[in-house]
């Protein structure tokens, strides 16, 4: 059985493109966040001494990718945290669309620990999928950077 890794960076002329794998859609969404930090830092530096919880709905589960990546990216702007753990509980279908609460963990930002590689500016909708194959879920995500 081949273990595939948790992202892989695809080529993109100008922004950074990834796809994101897991067994479930829950870890298919979690290894998207780590990859979207991956872009910014090494997140192999982040320790998780801050945990935080997180919940959002969208009405399908596109918007609510995007959704849970653009909240994790508001988190950085506006708190400084960078996050390296993400523990979605479930996604869960509602009345409305969807919904997900995660336990996330990470630490401030702190420029002699953490290098700063690419300063991601949105999230975009722009090639974004989500796809069920016999190893799982892969899900694809243009940042703009």
């Amino acid at each position: 059985m081949t273990v595939r890794k948790p992202f892989k960076f695809l080529e993109h002329v100008s922004d950074a493109f990834v796809a994101a794998h897991g067994n479930t859609l829950e870890e298919a969404f979690e290894n998207a966040a780590l990859a979207m930090f991956e872009v910014m830092t090494d997140t192999s530096t982040i320790q998780p001494r801050f945990k935080d919880t997180i919940s959002v709905e969208a009405e399908d589960t596109y918007s609510l990718l995007y959704t849970w990546l653009e909240q994790l990216l508001i988190k950085f702007e506006t708190a400084g945290v960078l996050y390296s753990k993400f523990k979605l509980d479930k996604i869960e279908k509602t009345p409305t669309g969807y919904s997900l609460t995660a336990t996330i963990l990470g630490e401030p930002f702190n420029p002699q620990k953490h290098p700063s590689k690419t300063a991601i500016k949105a999230v975009t909708y722009h090639q974004m999928e989500i796809a069920e194959d016999q190893e799982g879920i892969t899900v694809k995500v243009l940042f703009d950077i």
